[in-house]
């Protein structure tokens, strides 16, 4: 019995576990989230600011930040005349949205559209027409509302698109252009590409109509403009 005792004796050192202290693996995993929520916080913020100062600042704000920006180079400047049709001369109220349409008569070049606007015919106009080679016309200054985008035209920028067939399909070039320009609004609107909208998400018309029939294509256009953006 004595030797059965002392074997059991023995045995009980060995059989003890050295064991971690439990606060101390809970104060390592807090540590652990606190780093963690500290880098995903500085990432959001900077992508933040860079991609998406639209919910810092107030539409007068955006109205006032796009008219001080200066336009682009690439962008030719054919203002028409105030006739108070086309163009009413009256000041936009604010920039919330960035409206594309498509002209809808296919062939058509961007010269021709604007003449159109500037004509005692017409009683429509955009900000900005491209044409079927990627050329960008500007009729209506950004300050003032435009004749495109219905009861939306007095917090919009609108911008016209010409397309070579009844598709509605922009050329390569006119693409290219579209994308160009519609990111430089963005940025100097200090917006978003969620205030990138159709003429259809206004009213319901099929305008631009191949971006209505291939809602595909316009996410690919969306992303597109954010690829291109600084």
């Amino acid at each position: 019995m004595t030797q059965n005792y002392q074997s059991r004796v023995r045995r009980v050192p060995n059989k003890r576990k050295k064991r971690t202290n439990p606060s101390l693996i809970h104060i390592a995993f807090l540590l652990t989230g606190i780093l963690i929520g500290i880098i995903i916080s500085l990432f959001l913020r900077n992508n933040f600011s860079k991609k998406t100062p639209y919910m810092q600042s107030s539409t007068d704000e955006r109205l006032k930040a796009l008219c001080a920006a200066k336009i682009p180079d690439y962008v030719d400047k054919q203002l028409i005349p105030v006739d108070g049709n086309s163009r009413n001369g009256v000041a936009l109220g604010g920039m919330n949205d960035i409206v594309i349409h498509y002209i809808g008569n296919p062939g058509t070049t961007a010269q021709q559209n604007h003449d159109y606007y500037a004509s005692p015919e017409s009683d429509v106009s955009s900000h900005f027409i491209i044409g079927l080679d990627g050329e960008i016309i500007q009729c209506i200054p950004l300050s003032e509302m435009s004749a495109a985008s219905n009861w939306r035209n007095r917090d919009t920028i609108s911008i016209e698109v010409c397309h070579p067939d009844a598709s509605g399909k922009f050329t390569q070039a006119t693409y290219e252009s579209l994308v160009k320009l519609t990111a430089w609004l963005v940025d100097a609107s200090m917006l978003d590409t969620d205030h990138v909208i159709r003429h259809y998400d206004i009213t319901g018309k099929d305008c631009p109509l191949y971006y209505v029939k291939h809602e595909d294509a316009w996410s690919r256009f969306i992303k597109d403009v954010n690829d291109y953006r600084p």
